[in-house]
């Protein structure tokens, strides 16, 4: 009989070991096993531990409070629900690694409250979402929620009963998921950040309840979802292949990425949309490896990581490509999960660790356990960041971004594709930044994540009507008109192209692409150098945009530069009694015009300081040219825009036409010591020499040297021999550029 008890007993124990899968999502038995082996002598990890340990044992002392779902982002039940989700998923962590069940418990509890809450509440009473959420006022912060929960639900799966999981998933996490994808169907199946966290969220769920439907759902999407594809609205996201919609993480991966894993809507939504990304195939891989996720599409998620980390600025800042906010980074808790979970994969990739050391955290599983432990004997460095091209579209070949870096400064060109929804008007446009931060910048968008004073934390009505708008970038703008007439889905179904680059110079880089549908009848091309000036302080860029037209148009070129407007080489007073906007529409009603003047020389020349360094933007000007300078904040009625300065060179009634511009970094002030450095420019006399079927010769010069730039805007052909004429004397080059430079 003791026999017999044995055997049912040994059988029962074995059955209940092979059908535990938990936790499989953030965390493997094998890992808690190891990290528990290992606690008190890998640094870092101890750090994060015990961080995280004082913010949950908070928490728990503070009580539970899981409050009816009122207020827009920023306000208290929104923060309340947010800052419950992070607790849940560090409080299931710290339960598997410490073993302490009061961790367990505290996870328990809430989400009973949860289970309680959510079949009694309908949608959140604010109804300003295209997808209104339950908890949240969107769906997207729903899907946040359930993609931080169904970890920590992984987490303490083998502590609850059996009862209480199943209330938990009867009550909460399939009417959630159901309602993140049945029932919002323009929420889930598209392609978009939006739909890769409800995919997300769907998928993890599902992988902790081992529901396989629910899983098959969230990998492929819906097939009747409901969507007219006459009536795709104006946010774009929709891929269509043969016939039908793509949808689901699988069309994701597809779709969202290009080869180089630049992600369409610009690094700082990739930066938003790279946690489900990782979080979803981290816990694919532990619990799905057959389907190879993070060998997908040629390791397509390992090049994203990498894609985000490189644009970024000298501060370690995101290019505010599209709608972005500014001072994101590298330190963000999406990359620092991102950097632990590829470097975890790929122990000989040493320029994450790298940036693992700049961030100097860890996420508490695996993953992190894994980074930390190598840091242990790992001697930092910078990371390498170079000139590079970032090709955008899933071919990679709609366009792209190319940042240049030389001399100490960096240059974000941007020739992307639209970007979907949160997309910009701005083909070929460019920022300039320093080590220090912008000097020439991209607005970025016009809203305040989380402040509920402004509307909650929303879009604010400007970003349409100036965020997105050509004039607030650094764009041609052709008729006082915005590319694409502000049209998304114009927008989305065509592309710059790239057409060259060469980075092989220590002294010179560059790259030039060309817009051809931004407007009917008139195509832009622009070419930007950047120059090192090795034999001074001085790092130049030399900007051709060439706009070639078969029509007499008016012509704006805005740049939003930074810092404190110094001098102008001619008079041009500012406005002393009154102000109006620069126009009535198409974001020129939000910009006060301070002065505007006629240009009568051959260079316009104005300098400025920011970042404590001084610059220089001189103009060649054109007969009838005017220069006018402008500050954002007209027609604004709830102080929503920061008043930043402008000055626009424009050139009216003319059909194809160049504009040659040269900015100068050139010295720096001190502001302990009050002594400025080199604050004029070095160069001046800048000439378009010559500018005749694409051929393009410039100049510039100092007081002891001048330089001169030959190039051929029709050519990409590095063998092809040149000649040009110009007063009588011949030029001829190799390739597509040439430049010199010659003492006096």
């Amino acid at each position: 009989m003791r026999g017999f008890i044995n055997i049912v007993t040994i059988v029962l124990l074995l059955g209940t070991l092979a059908s535990s899968q938990h936790p499989i999502l953030n965390l493997t038995a094998e890992e808690v096993t190891e990290i528990n082996g290992s606690l008190g002598s890998v640094p870092l990890f101890d750090q994060q531990l015990e961080v995280v340990k004082s913010q949950v044992d908070a928490a728990i002392a503070g009580g539970i409070d899981v409050p009816i779902p009122k207020d827009m982002a920023g306000g208290y039940t929104h923060g309340k629900h947010k800052e419950n989700y992070k607790l849940m998923q560090k409080a299931g962590n710290l339960y598997q690694i410490t073993g302490d069940e009061s961790y367990a418990a505290f996870v328990k509890e809430m989400l009973m409250e949860y289970a309680e809450m959510y079949p009694n509440i309908g949608r959140h009473p604010a109804n300003k979402s295209y997808a209104t959420g339950k908890i949240f006022w969107q769906c997207l912060n729903d899907a946040n929620w359930l993609v931080f929960t169904s970890q920590a639900y992984d987490c303490i799966y083998d502590y609850l009963t059996e009862s209480e999981r199943n209330k938990l998933e009867a009550d909460l996490f399939i009417p959630m998921a159901d309602f993140l994808s049945i029932e919002n169907p323009r929420f889930f199946n598209r392609i978009h950040n939006h739909s890769t966290w409800a995919n997300a969220a769907v998928g993890m769920i599902a992988l902790a309840m081992d529901n396989d439907s629910l899983l098959q759902k969230a990998l492929h999407g819906m097939e009747d979802d409901g969507i007219d594809p006459n009536e795709v609205d104006n946010d774009g996201g929709y891929i269509k292949r043969e016939g039908v919609y793509q949808a689901g993480f699988f069309a994701q991966l597809d779709f969202a990425f290009s080869p180089d894993g630049y992600f369409a809507e610009g690094p700082y939504y990739q930066r938003y949309a790279i946690f489900p990304f990782l979080a979803f195939s981290y816990a694919l891989h532990n619990s799905k490896p057959e389907l190879d996720i993070f060998n997908y599409r040629d390791a397509i998620l390992k090049k994203a990581t990498h894609a985000l980390l490189l644009l970024t600025d000298g501060k370690g800042n995101f290019f505010p490509v599209n709608d972005a906010m500014k001072g994101m980074s590298y330190q963000a808790y999406e990359l620092i999960t991102a950097v632990d979970i590829i470097y975890s994969l790929d122990a000989n990739d040493e320029l994450l660790l790298d940036w693992a050391a700049l961030q100097d955290q860890v996420t508490l599983n695996g993953a992190g356990f894994i980074t930390a432990k190598a840091l242990m004997d790992h001697t930092p460095k910078l990371p390498a960041k170079i000139s590079q091209n970032f090709n955008d579209g899933v071919d990679g070949t709609e366009g792209g971004v190319t940042v240049l870096r030389n001399g100490g400064l960096e240059v974000l060109f941007k020739y992307s594709t639209q970007g979907m929804g949160h997309g910009h008007f701005d083909r070929l446009s460019y920022g300039m930044y320093d080590d220090s931060g912008e000097i020439i910048q991209d607005y970025g968008a016009v809203r305040w994540v989380n402040i509920d004073q402004k509307a909650g934390g929303r879009y604010l009505p400007e970003n349409k009507t100036f965020g997105k708008k050509t004039i607030g970038h650094n764009a041609l703008v052709v008729n006082r008109q915005s590319h694409f007439n502000s049209q998304v889905k114009e927008a989305d179904d065509n592309h710059p192209d790239f057409l060259y680059s060469d980075f092989s110079d220590s002294q010179v880089n560059m790259v030039s692409a060309i817009e051809k549908n931004a407007y009917d009848n008139t195509d832009m091309q622009r070419t930007l150098f950047l120059i090192d000036d090795d034999s001074s302080e001085s790092t130049i860029m030399i900007d051709v945009l060439q706009a070639t037209s078969t029509q007499a148009n008016n012509y704006d070129l805005p740049m939003w530069f930074t810092g404190q407007f110094l001098k102008g080489n001619i008079d041009c007073p500012k406005s002393l009694t009154m102000l109006s906007p620069l126009g009535e529409d198409d974001g020129y009603q939000h910009i006060w015009k301070e002065s505007s003047c006629k240009l009568t020389e051959d260079n316009y020349q104005f300098n400025w300081l920011t970042n404590l360094r001084f610059y220089s933007a001189t103009f060649v000007a054109e007969q009838g040219d005017q220069v006018i300078l402008g500050r954002n904040g007209a027609n604004d009625p709830n102080f929503n825009l920061r008043p930043d300065p402008v000055i626009i060179h424009r050139r009216d009634g003319v059909k194809s036409t160049t504009f040659l511009t040269m900015v100068e970094s050139h010295g720096q002030y001190s502001s302990v010591t009050e002594i400025p450095i080199n604050p004029y420019p070095k160069y001046h006399k800048l000439r378009l020499d010559y500018d005749k079927d694409g051929y393009i010769m410039c100049s510039f010069e100092s007081d002891d040297t001048e330089w001169q730039l030959l190039y051929c805007s029709t050519s990409t052909d590095e063998t092809k021999q040149h000649k040009i004429k110009v007063d009588g004397e011949s030029y001829k080059w190799t390739g597509v550029y040439q430049l010199t430079k010659n003492s006096k």
